[in-house]
């Protein structure tokens, strides 16, 4: 792969490569919010193409199970391609995705636009990952770094009610093609900022098998896994944890899950700041901050102060997650960042729907708090990992 020297020292233009990272940011945020914008329209899209709310359920888990598959096989497939031109093509198809979404006459149809959604998710997310050190001075990769995957929480908040918003004022199709506007948009700013990012050799499956045999690389998946897949299990059921444990009313849970967005949002910069730096110390206090959150929802959730400070840790620590292993990866495997991020998408993505179906059984038979104490558990294997692993990513270059 082609480890050229960053943009701002080719071209001594300072503007253009932030451009360029804000142009990949906004690329993960309108391939997240694509993802995540059914949460909010599920009844009227059943409603509308005869299912059942179930059935249009599978249109937010479907992407996320499939980027898991497409990440690393997007890698492979990309060649020798110039990565601008496939940062493009996977935008286009975003676009393409979003518009036979709006235009869906039946669920068959909508979930097939959604496996588009799955192979974008994934392609996006593996190629995106290792950019920052491509684009901007290694001093500043991991202020980039949470730039791009800012893109990931900002969708996290915005996403769902703008997409909630724009469905209850024009319909669930409106939506939709808001959407695709949104990825037209980002397509040109795209071809417009970003530089051309060729690579000298293609991946290989070799390459794969080699990043696997890596102890760090293992180290970092492990972690992903356990981080997410406990966060997952758990957060998946914040919103009735904040009704019946919290004792939250209706109208106050909105605006706290919006305050848990902007926290998590805080955490990615947070992180990202010091991540290159304090890399392993940054992901133990991450996984603290996790495992205490869900864990401390038993004894000191009861209440709506208690509830709404354990929300808040919890959006700062998780919101550090992504930017913090996504540095992992690429220092650990810092020859084959492609090969190495693409894993780190398909394990997170595994997380999650590890993660949810866990906790969906959990919640059935034991209850909302023995779910949380078991996600703590899940949690705090990933501190486990780190801290007996005895390994740390060797400073940023």
């Amino acid at each position: 792969m082609n480890r050229s020297h960053p943009v701002e020292e080719q071209t001594g233009n300072v503007m253009r490569p932030w451009l360029a990272v804000t142009a990949i940011g906004l690329s993960t945020f309108s391939v997240v919010t694509t993802e995540m914008l059914p949460v909010g329209l599920l009844n009227p899209i059943a409603d509308t193409l005869n299912s059942t709310v179930g059935t249009a359920g599978l249109m937010i888990s479907l992407p996320a199970l499939l980027a898991a598959l497409f990440a690393p096989l997007a890698v492979l497939a990309s060649g020798g391609i110039n990565r601008k031109t496939i940062l493009c093509f996977l935008i286009i198809l975003l676009i393409m995705a979003n518009i036979a979404s709006a235009t869906a006459t039946s669920m068959n149809w909508l979930l097939a636009a959604r496996v588009i959604v799955g192979f974008c998710m994934g392609g996006i997310w593996a190629i995106a990952g290792g950019l920052a050190g491509r684009l901007v001075s290694p001093g500043s990769v991991g202020l980039a770094t949470s730039i791009i995957f800012g893109g990931v929480a900002a969708a996290s908040v915005f996403g769902v009610p703008l997409g909630a918003f724009i469905g209850d004022a024009f319909g669930w199709r409106a939506a939709f093609l808001a959407m695709a506007i949104l990825a037209m948009l980002v397509l040109i700013l795209l071809i417009k900022s970003l530089p051309s990012l060729p690579v000298n050799n293609s991946v290989t499956i070799g390459q794969f098998a080699e990043v696997l045999a890596n102890r760090k690389v293992l180290v970092g998946l492990l972690v992903t896994f356990f981080l997410v897949a406990g966060h997952f299990m758990a957060y998946t059921y914040v919103r009735p944890l904040l009704q019946t444990v919290s004792k939250f009313d209706n109208s106050w849970i909105s605006p706290l899950l919006f305050a848990y967005g902007l926290a998590g949002i805080a955490g990615n910069f947070l992180a990202g700041s010091i991540a290159t730096k304090q890399l392993r110390w940054t992901l133990v206090f991450i996984a603290i901050g996790i495992t205490a959150a869900v864990l401390l929802f038993s004894p000191l959730g009861g209440s709506i102060t208690g509830g709404s400070l354990i929300t808040l840790l919890w959006g700062v620590a998780y919101g550090g997650v992504s930017v913090s292993l996504m540095t992992w990866m690429t220092i650990a495997a810092s020859k084959s960042i492609e090969v190495a991020t693409s894993l780190y998408i398909a394990i997170f993505n595994i997380g999650i729907e590890s993660g949810s179906f866990l906790g969906s059984q959990v919640v059935d038979k034991y209850g909302l708090l023995t779910n949380t104490t078991l996600a703590g558990v899940v949690a705090i294997l990933a501190l486990a990992v780190l801290i007996f692993s005895n390994i740390k990513a060797a400073p940023a270059h």
